[in-house]
């Protein structure tokens, strides 16, 4: 049936048949928002590369969190900013660390919001790199032993979901151990699986204060022009217990969303990160694109690459402009 008895812009006239013809949904209940918390009372302080986005004290932080309930988003993603540092990144198992406070108060506060904890040490090591430095580089055993330590550390003040996001090797085993021996076997692991040493990170390490001091990341994070590589690493997190798998960012790499989702059937979260955000916000600023159009294509697109789970930071304003 060819034209003109066939007509595709038949179901193309209103918003109303639009809408009853979409392929794709892209809900608020799809958005994880992440969040950055700090020491301090009544902190609310705007990171300069990303405009809009904030460290902000826990205080502020429970009436965030009150806020991404009220717009009805999946959860958040909490990083946490320490007081102080070291080398060992001890801050990140501490019992009164800035994660496991906020975790108690939010539990307290809005206990039904999914709360997702990163489990990286770069956000509290002197040096910035994701694990403890042996010989100039990270060794990766001696690593896995405090990543499991951080995991359960979050898991016993309160976190929904764990997600390590260090890219080191044999990390989802190591945490799965740790926390079923504890007793914490309903606690689901989101494993950053396939997360790229990427250029597109730049305003995240800003917010975080967490930019390595000397080398890059690039002896544990993906070469960004492997395909195979990343199904490989999705595939082994799940054969060692991961429960959702992520990609890492996510615009640059919808073909790898799309790939991962075609061969593992397996729940899926793609990170819109804080580059491709910033991106967007420069040039809505400068007049240079619709702020909105753009951000709902983007997250979009991430959607229909396959995504269950999209992780960024325009969850907010998309989730108003969704409700509208």
């Amino acid at each position: 049936m060819y034209f003109p008895s066939y007509r595709m812009r038949r179901l193309r006239q209103s918003p109303q048949m639009r809408r009853l013809v979409r392929e794709t949904d892209l809900l608020p209940d799809r958005l994880v928002y992440p969040l950055f918390v700090t020491h301090g009372n009544d902190v609310y302080k705007e990171v300069g590369s990303m405009p809009g986005c904030y460290q902000m004290s826990i205080n502020n932080l429970v009436k965030e969190a009150r806020s991404v309930q009220d717009l009805g988003l999946a959860g958040i993603l909490l990083f946490g900013i320490p007081a102080e540092k070291d080398e060992a990144g001890s801050g990140a198992y501490d019992e009164e660390g800035i994660i496991q406070m906020a975790l108690a108060a939010l539990k307290e506060k809005v206990p039904e919001l999914i709360v997702i904890t990163d489990v990286c040490l770069c956000e509290y090591t002197s040096h910035g790199h994701c694990g403890i430095i042996r010989d100039g580089d990270v060794d990766n055993d001696l690593t896995l032993e405090m990543l499991a330590k951080m995991a359960l550390s979050h898991a016993e003040a309160g976190a929904d979901i764990v997600a390590p996001s260090d890219m080191m090797d044999g990390r989802v085993a190591a945490i799965r151990s740790a926390l079923d021996n504890e007793g914490f076997t309903n606690t689901p692991i989101m494993s950053y699986a396939a997360k790229y040493a990427s250029a597109f990170y730049g305003p995240f390490r800003e917010a975080a204060e967490s930019a390595p001091e000397f080398g890059d990341r690039r002896t544990y994070q993906m070469d960004p022009p492997n395909s195979d590589e990343a199904v490989r690493e999705c595939l082994l997190d799940i054969d060692e217990g991961a429960d959702i798998i992520m990609v890492k960012p996510a615009l640059p790499y919808l073909d790898i969303v799309y790939r991962i989702k075609q061969e593992t059937k397996f729940p899926l979260a793609a990170y819109n990160v804080s580059g491709e955000f910033s991106m967007i916000k420069a040039a809505a600023s400068n007049g240079w694109l619709d702020d909105k159009q753009a951000v709902l294509e983007a997250l979009g697109s991430i959607r229909r690459a396959g995504a269950d789970i999209i992780i960024t930071y325009h969850a907010k304003e998309a989730a108003e402009w969704l409700g509208k």
